[in-house]
């Protein structure tokens, strides 16, 4: 089974492509799309969504993970990500992508066992989930691969 995690966002869309066979997941590509803050948000958007609909088409994967929003502190930026977050998913559906949703705690405690557990946390986590000692240096992208592997030990993959 092939999952897309994705990390959603206006100004970085973070995304991962892992496989997972009942066993240990394998990271197969990951990435991220990144907006300029000088375009105007219909340009930003219309980026994510050719972008993610490229990354759909080359990696086809069986079925997406992404975060869920909950709660921001951030009030300026709620709205942005909420409109990436929705042209992500008109994406998956123009795919008949099946998506599932996570919010950071359940990604943290599923991954950590905590669900306030710190960034470094949740990377060491994501390096043993996948046997690997380097992660890529971007959090969104780490993030999406913590998506992904959340999802791998979900009840919607049993």
């Amino acid at each position: 089974m092939k999952i897309l995690g994705i990390d959603p966002g206006m100004a970085i869309v973070g995304y991962s492509v892992i496989e997972y066979n009942g066993e240990k997941p394998v990271l197969l590509h990951s990435g991220s799309i990144q907006t300029s803050k000088d375009k105007s948000e219909s340009a930003r958007l219309l980026e994510i969504f050719e972008d993610m609909g490229v990354i759909v088409e080359k990696y086809k994967p069986d079925v997406c993970a992404i975060e869920k929003l909950f709660f921001f502190r951030n009030q300026t930026t709620v709205m942005p990500v909420a409109h990436a977050r929705g042209v992500i998913l008109t994406v998956l559906e123009k795919f008949n992508i099946p998506t599932f949703e996570y919010t950071p705690i359940e990604v943290k405690q599923v991954l950590t066992g905590y669900g306030r557990a710190d960034k470094k946390e949740v990377e060491h986590m994501v390096k043993i989930s996948l046997g690997v000692n380097t992660l890529p240096k971007l959090d969104d992208t780490v993030d999406s691969i913590a998506i992904a592997i959340c999802h791998t030990r979900s009840n919607m993959v049993k």
